[in-house]
């Protein structure tokens, strides 16, 4: 199957053979922690000559509960990922929420994100279309591989062809996902480059009560799973601290495990690709 070269910026590419990852941490907790971790995301992959797009939230708008931190706003976020974007040298991801957020998240950003609970949200979805930025897609919980090809006619409709395809897990029963391999192979076949979510893969929805659990210690093995079956980029959330972190605190990867990981997924990503 023939896949799409996209090209984020920075001399980063998806889909030319290689294995670009998206990291960083789920939600921007301050400046200074945003700052300290692209600082080292990014000289650990000039080091590993591996391609990297950073990637942060300024809000998380679909926290369980109404008390959890979302993030320091819009305004705010992207002060922060925009001197990432400069000071690193490196193309910056975030999530986008509503219409109204794509044009200015487009303005600082490389790449919008369509979070997994808005992939079938029409107006949002041709929004970032429009804005001709590449648009990172996560597949619904709740949606079959195959009706993603929707979701990227979606996108088409504004001419843009620059899109990813991200699985993230579905749902199984209450408040507990699986990763089928099978989703990333499906949507493959649509044409566009396909990533892996492996730590929101391990998620626990709403599993704490007040907030969503999961099983962290899992997502190196789907890492390595999903890039066996040929895929182009792996996503993850890293911390420093993950035990502290301010969401997603029970899937994240610590830093210090990031590189042993990464190095792993590119021998794979040569041993399946050649």
């Amino acid at each position: 199957m023939k896949i799409k070269k996209i090209s984020v910026d920075k001399g980063v590419v998806f889909g030319d053979g290689g294995l670009t990852f998206i990291a960083g941490p789920c939600v921007i907790e301050s400046r200074a922690m945003a700052l300290d971790l692209a600082e080292r995301l990014t000289d650990l992959a000039r080091r590993l000559k591996v391609g990297f797009v950073f990637k942060a939230s300024f809000d998380k708008a679909n926290r369980t509960s109404v008390d959890s931190y979302r993030g320091p706003g819009i305004e705010k976020g992207l002060e922060i990922l925009a001197e990432v974007r400069q000071t690193f040298d490196v193309p910056v991801v975030t999530d986008v929420h509503e219409p109204w957020q794509c044009a200015p998240v487009a303005e600082v950003c490389d790449m919008l994100q369509i979070p997994a609970f808005l992939a079938r949200q029409t107006d949002l979805v041709v929004a970032a279309g429009e804005t001709g930025a590449v648009v990172n897609v996560k597949k619904g919980q709740f949606m079959a591989p195959e009706d993603m090809a929707q979701v990227v006619k979606k996108i088409e409709s504004t001419g843009n062809r620059r899109i990813l395809l991200c699985e993230r897990g579905a749902s199984f029963g209450y408040r507990n996902l699986v990763a089928d391999m099978r989703s990333l192979l499906i949507m493959r076949e649509l044409g566009y480059p396909v990533v892996m979510d492996a730590t929101h893969s391990v998620q626990r929805p709403g599993g704490l009560g007040t907030g969503s659990g999961g099983d962290g210690k899992y997502a190196p093995a789907l890492a390595r799973a999903a890039v066996a079956t040929g895929i182009d980029g792996v996503f993850m959330e890293t911390h420093r601290n993950p035990k502290v972190a301010k969401s997603d605190a029970a899937n994240a990867i610590k830093f210090s495990e990031v590189e042993a990981l990464w190095r792993k997924l590119v021998e794979i990503n040569k041993i399946v690709k050649g």
